[in-house]
């Protein structure tokens, strides 16, 4: 089977090298094409500032994985398709998300399952609220000025759960056991400026008056 040509690809967000890809026959990754993403995330810094809104109470004498390399490996993962933290067992290996966390293919390898389960699981409610900030705080910064208005949608939406999670539910209207999360988006340029987990039964109003609150005055504040 002949291979399409295609122009060679250069990205410069490693710290120590520039990365190029070209096509190849051997089978080294099938997620080459999160390679542009990463270089596009060099240029808006979002998941470095994802990481710096988390607290880190690790000791570092036994800390092998850096915030930075699991926001990246889960984010990018997701981006993916790879939804469930158990693919990283075998993704933590891959080469291209080697590179996204910044390091060589035979570098050490990437965070495993339990790593991430436990990272995940020590993330604290101050964190949630500066994870919210630097949202909107991305969402502020997409203007080049103050618009003269802006359009909020507020959606609650079915998220099904198979398993024995917290917080799931079973709702009678959607027929399914589910998380019940709300995500609220700008119309005038779609994106995200505020997104939260809630129960699977929970009214699909439920927070919306402090979301609200806290969106208007950070807007208004600029």
């Amino acid at each position: 089977m002949s291979l399409q040509s295609v122009p060679e690809l250069s990205f410069g967000f490693f710290p120590s090298r520039p990365v190029q890809v070209e096509v190849s026959t051997a089978p080294l990754t099938s997620d080459a094409g999160l390679l542009p993403i990463r270089q596009f995330d060099e240029r808006i810094r979002f998941t470095e500032q994802f990481a710096s809104a988390l607290d880190d109470k690790r000791d570092p004498t036994f800390t092998q994985q850096s915030l930075l390399s699991m926001v990246r490996q889960r984010i990018y993962g997701i981006l993916a398709d790879y939804e469930d933290q158990n693919d990283h067992d075998t993704l933590r290996y891959d080469p291209v998300f080697k590179i996204i966390a910044d390091r060589l293919p035979d570098d050490p390898d990437l965070a495993s399952q339990p790593t991430l389960s436990r990272f995940e699981n020590a993330v604290s409610i101050a964190d949630l609220w500066r994870l919210r900030d630097v949202l909107v705080d991305k969402f502020i910064q997409s203007f080049d000025r103050p618009p003269g208005h802006l359009t909020l949608d507020l959606d609650a939406f079915d998220d099904p759960a198979h398993g024995d999670q917290q917080l799931i539910m079973f709702h009678g209207h959607y027929d399914q056991y589910q998380y019940l999360p709300i995500i609220i988006t700008c119309a005038e340029n779609d994106l995200v400026l505020l997104i939260g987990l809630r129960f699977g039964t929970c009214p699909a109003y439920l927070g919306v008056d402090n979301d609200l609150r806290y969106l208007a005055q950070r807007l208004r504040a600029v």
